[in-house]
């Protein structure tokens, strides 16, 4: 193979130098090309994806305050996972969870709560705006958590986990019924009220009662 270098005619293989000692410029091109073709196609490969949840108390999420919180806390428990919204028509749907969780949490039942605005953009509170309103009107004692993205993106890895069962909320109020293993046993939509029988007689059974 023919290379000029330094003004010299040099026949040499491709793995060569210039007389010099230097590297050719298109040997150092070539590896840089193929630099960034690998860096290209890792790109596009993307990052190894993190393993998946079989369970919702693997997960960790925020407090309405913004403390981390490992979920694994519930596990065992039976839980209740509501997306919740200050301005909605179902917003009184509060006081029935509120009742429900009064009752039945000495047995070992949680209502876990997490504001949305993805639906109609009716909860654009602040986290304190948020607290002071389901304190002052219900008086809730169940944990509030930071808000989620459900439907806008990127979307919340609770919902990930939650959506996954095939069930979506396309409203506030949609309740996933998790159980002590930390799978969804059932879904219920922002119409069923707290109160339903159908729901009370699912969570009875999931406490084993």
């Amino acid at each position: 193979m023919k290379r000029i270098c330094n003004g010299a005619l040099i026949v040499c293989p491709r793995t060569w130098l210039c007389p010099t000692g230097e590297v050719p410029w298109t040997h150092r091109r070539d590896k840089g090309l193929k630099r960034i073709l690998l860096l290209v196609l890792l790109s596009l490969l993307g990052s190894p994806a993190a393993p998946e949840a079989s369970s919702l108390y693997e997960l960790s999420v925020q407090s309405l305050g913004g403390e981390p919180v490992e979920l694994s806390r519930y596990k065992g428990q039976v839980t209740l996972v509501v997306n919740v919204a200050s301005n909605c028509g179902f917003t009184p749907q509060y006081e029935g969870l509120e009742a429900l969780y009064r009752e039945l949490h000495p047995r070992g039942f949680w209502v876990l709560a997490f504001p949305c605005n993805d639906f109609g953009s009716q909860e654009p509170g602040s986290p304190q705006e948020i607290q002071t309103f389901c304190k002052s009107r219900y008086d809730v004692t169940f944990p509030l958590f930071a808000k989620v993205n459900i439907t806008s993106q990127p979307q919340s890895p609770i919902y990930q986990f939650l959506t996954a069962s095939g069930k979506t909320p396309n409203w506030n109020f949609g309740k996933y019924l998790v159980g002590k293993d930390g799978k969804v046993i059932g879904y219920f939509s922002s119409t069923t009220k707290p109160s339903s029988p159908k729901l009370r007689e699912k969570i009875l059974r999931a406490l084993g009662d």
